[in-house]
């Protein structure tokens, strides 16, 4: 079998392609003419011995082997760089108070965290995993230098809280597997004498506030069967059948399920914006680092596969 090195510079054309949606931002953003990025598509293809792209309407999509590349070429990509990293910035020092939403803790941090200890031994991150309302106050009073938190999109936030956009998550009712608690066989609704049992935060949720507004306005009615103060007490009070609740599906555990139209529930919820804020006093090397890390880290799971 004959070898292949795939070029760095050539995967990093590839994957920022798929990154901005267009392969002429990509090599506007590369600083490249596009005809070279153009030029290096090809390149890979022939490294690749196999087509990576085919004809969709105006643009392009990627075939089985693309996406299957693209994933290799990501974690190839995210290597070059951690060893780059490690190299220029190993006495990188400092010290960094970072807060994340409880859903990304087992997720999420582990990358992002294990990415920039390996680079950056010498940098202190102390963490906290807590409630947005919780990372926004200690961001406003500088107890932390960053932060992922949702972003609300159903109403207008502070321009002073209004945060860099990472990604849009999508919103979904999440139960038992098997269907709503107390649904029987072959039931489309929420049995009209029952209302729907919900597991919450305490108020004040965003959560909880977008999915009591969207049941009202579907004329469902609700009752709030349990109050956790924490991810873990919802996903056990669903798993026991006493409710179901409205989260994303990142950190779900396999034993639960976002629930689909066959629930009857309403499906057509908002988009949930995930926003990285940032102590405006606290800019240095360390929070830079990392928060570079958290947008790479954040990209990757929500990107298009189809590009102009």
């Amino acid at each position: 079998m004959r070898l292949v090195n795939f070029d760095i510079d050539v995967l990093r054309s590839f994957v920022t392609g798929m990154e901005l949606g267009s392969y002429a931002r990509a090599a506007d953003h590369l600083g490249r003419s596009t005809s070279a990025v153009s030029a290096q598509l090809k390149k890979l293809e022939e490294q690749a011995g196999t087509a990576l792209f085919r004809r969709a309407g105006r643009g392009l999509a990627l075939t089985e082997a693309g996406e299957t590349l693209l994933t290799y070429a990501r974690r190839l990509l995210a290597l070059n760089d951690e060893a780059v990293s490690a190299l220029s910035g190993a006495n990188l020092a400092g010290h960094v108070r970072f807060g994340v939403q409880e859903d990304l803790g087992e997720t999420l941090l582990p990358q992002i965290l294990g990415r920039f200890a390996r680079a950056h031994p010498k940098t202190r991150i102390e963490t906290r995993l807590a409630r947005n309302a919780d990372l926004l106050k200690r961001i406003a009073s500088a107890e932390l230098d960053l932060a992922i938190a949702w972003g609300d999109q159903t109403r207008e936030a502070p321009a002073a809280m209004a945060g860099e956009h990472l990604a849009d998550i999508a919103m979904r009712w999440i139960g038992p597997r098997g269907g709503l608690p107390g649904q029987r066989p072959g039931d489309r609704q929420p049995q009209p004498d029952e209302p729907l049992p919900l597991v919450m935060f305490e108020a004040p949720c965003l959560f909880r506030s977008v999915a009591t507004e969207t049941l009202d306005r579907a004329g469902i009615a609700w009752r709030i069967a349990v109050t956790s103060t924490s991810l873990a007490g919802l996903w056990a009070a669903i798993s026991s059948g006493l409710g179901v609740t409205l989260r994303t599906e990142i950190g779900l555990p396999g034993h639960l399920a976002a629930l689909g139209e066959e629930s009857g529930l309403p499906t057509r919820l908002p988009m949930l914006p995930l926003l990285l804020h940032r102590t405006q006093a606290q800019h240095n090397a360390a929070t830079d680092r990392l928060s570079e890390i958290m947008r790479e880290s954040l990209s990757q799971p929500f990107l298009p596969k189809k590009v102009a």
